[in-house]
């Protein structure tokens, strides 16, 4: 069975476009540091995370992230 992998490049990608930065998720979003690292790792977050980010942005899941099929 292959390894599922997640990639926030999406987002990472949408941060740079709008002139913010990963500290920026947490003052202006919400978010947890540990939350950020774990996506800056390419780690599982929660779903609230991403809903938060999404809220935030006013995307869907698709736009800020990515699952990578090993």
């Amino acid at each position: 069975m292959p390894k599922e992998e997640v990639s926030y490049e999406k987002l990472w990608r949408k941060l740079r476009q709008n002139g913010m930065k990963k500290t920026d998720l947490y003052t202006k979003v919400g978010l947890s540091t540990n939350a950020i690292a774990k996506m800056g790792k390419g780690q599982d977050v929660r779903l609230t995370v991403l809903v938060k980010i999404c809220k935030f942005f006013c995307c869907s899941f698709d736009d800020i992230v990515e699952i990578i099929n090993d």
